[in-house]
């Protein structure tokens, strides 16, 4: 097992003295792929409004025994319309030293979990076509494909599509 395997850590409501360890951790996937979309890092401002976008839905903070961020998800409004009430996007992000140790896995489950406890029956996740291990994540955790908008994105001359994939966490009445 390698030293990152064994990082103690615990799940804690995301809040904002977490803005920092957001920003370190976003900036990091702007600068190394395409898990975030933007091409430059971004400020505190921007790491504000994704704290803010998920304001009354389930956040979550990874943070180590002393307190550093490790990661975080949170859910957030599809759409501001009361009939999409029921349905949420999903965002996660983890420090490049504590993935594929199943702290994302542990992560999702929760974020699920509490969906369904806040009355939310699908979560939906948009992924860069040119982030195959986001993909293969959440494909792995149940996620289906079920939309593709072709080409929408261009990050360092480079186009990209942007997928839709939806999981069903609890039955809707009636269906």
């Amino acid at each position: 097992m390698n030293e990152t395997s064994r990082t103690a850590f615990d799940f804690v409501p995301l809040g904002r003295q977490h803005l920092e360890g957001m920003r370190r951790i976003f900036n990091h996937h702007i600068a190394t792929g395409y898990g975030a979309y933007p091409e430059k890092p971004v400020d505190r401002e921007v790491v504000e409004s994704l704290l803010r976008r998920a304001e009354g839905y389930p956040a979550i903070a990874v943070e180590a025994s002393d307190g550093t961020l490790l990661g975080f998800g949170f859910l957030s409004a599809y759409s501001p319309q009361d009939v999409f009430a029921h349905t949420a996007q999903i965002t996660i992000f983890l420090d490049p030293q504590i993935t594929r140790v199943g702290i994302g896995t542990r992560l999702l489950r929760r974020l699920e979990a509490d969906a369904r406890n806040q009355g939310i029956t699908a979560i939906l996740a948009h992924i860069s076509s040119r982030n195959p291990a986001s993909f293969a994540f959440h494909t792995k955790h149940g996620l289906v494909v079920c939309g593709r908008f072709p080409n929408i994105g261009r990050k360092w001359g480079k186009p990209f599509d942007i997928v839709w994939m939806i999981k069903t966490v609890s039955r809707v009445e009636g269906s």
